[in-house]
């Protein structure tokens, strides 16, 4: 049995965009992204179930970046580099996440398959 190819080759899931909400909208706690004004609930549904896709791939794709910016910043190169209790303290991680976050973000800058794209998060 062949085994399936690494994630960073297939392409990347396309979500709802998420658009962002007028102030009016927002200041207002009972609204979300107008899930309260849908009276169908098979379209509530479709919409919730879109917008829970598209935050995890943004929350998933964010964390990317934050781990490639931990690396970059810990780079032993970089003359500012910073340690990764500095990194814990202005992420607001544990100085143990910040190290593993740094370790997924030089991986990811490397093309690892490990992590690129493939949810092997630094949990």
């Amino acid at each position: 049995m062949a085994e399936p190819a690494p994630r960073r080759n297939q392409p990347r899931l396309r979500p709802a965009p998420l658009l962002f909400e007028p102030a009016e909208a927002a200041a207002d706690p009972e609204h979300f992204f107008d899930l309260d004004s849908m009276d169908d609930p098979r379209a509530l549904l479709d919409r919730a179930t879109e917008l829970t896709q598209a935050f995890r791939a943004a929350a998933d794709r964010a964390m990317e970046f934050q781990a490639m910016a931990a690396a970059q910043l810990a780079d032993p190169r970089r003359f500012d580099r910073l340690t990764a209790a500095d990194i814990a303290e202005r992420a607001e991680w544990t100085e143990d996440y910040a190290k593993k976050m740094v370790e997924f973000g030089r991986d990811l800058m490397r093309g690892g398959e490990s992590g690129a794209r493939g949810h092997a998060e630094p949990l």
